[in-house]
């Protein structure tokens, strides 16, 4: 009903603006109106410079839940070099590491990553290996994922991973370029 009322109140508007001003007031009202949305439009654009030059340093390191704050969704990052599928962890295993909980299924599995976290976290923070060799940055989905040369590789999609498969040297090199590009902060 209110939405209606509004309606009507724009419409009785416009209708008085027509017939209270000519048709050359209202073509000068509409340049100057249009003059004033451009020029606040490119002050916008510049004053926004340097924070558009350091958004790429706005990259968070790594992905994790946006409910739980857990990296890898809560799946335990070992399970996927000693067991055939991921396990899910426990928040009685917890361990943070650069600022991130991450979460264990069992106390060796935690010991293990604590020595070395490194070996052990997926490449580029759980970001999709493939969207960023393709340059884009994608959260990578910790059952979409490839174990390869003892790395852990997550993707966005099973066509994602498909495609990283048929060019895995290309995609790796192309990954690692990108990644630091993202990282140092440059375009």
């Amino acid at each position: 009903m209110m939405r209606h009322f509004g309606k009507q109140i724009l419409t009785v508007g416009e209708v008085l603006a027509f017939f209270l001003f000519s048709p050359k007031q209202l073509l000068g009202f509409f340049f100057r109106w249009f003059a004033l949305s451009v020029t606040a439009g490119a002050f916008a654009i510049l004053s926004s410079g340097p924070v558009l030059a350091n958004s790429a340093r706005l990259v968070s390191d790594m992905v994790v839940d946006p409910l739980t704050g857990v990296a890898l969704n809560g799946f335990d990052p070992v399970s996927y070099f000693t067991d055939e599928a991921p396990m899910r962890g426990s928040a009685d295993f917890e361990m943070f590491w650069r600022g991130v909980p991450w979460y264990f299924a069992n106390e060796a599995n935690l010991e293990i990553f604590s020595k070395s976290p490194d070996v052990y976290a997926p490449l580029y923070g759980g970001h999709g290996a493939m969207s960023l060799a393709r340059g884009f940055l994608s959260d990578g989905n910790p059952m979409i994922y490839k174990v390869l040369d003892k790395r852990l590789y997550l993707f966005y999609s099973f066509s994602n991973r498909e495609a990283f498969e048929m060019g895995d040297k290309i995609a790796r090199i192309n990954g690692i370029n990108n990644w630091q590009q993202l990282r140092d902060g440059q375009d």
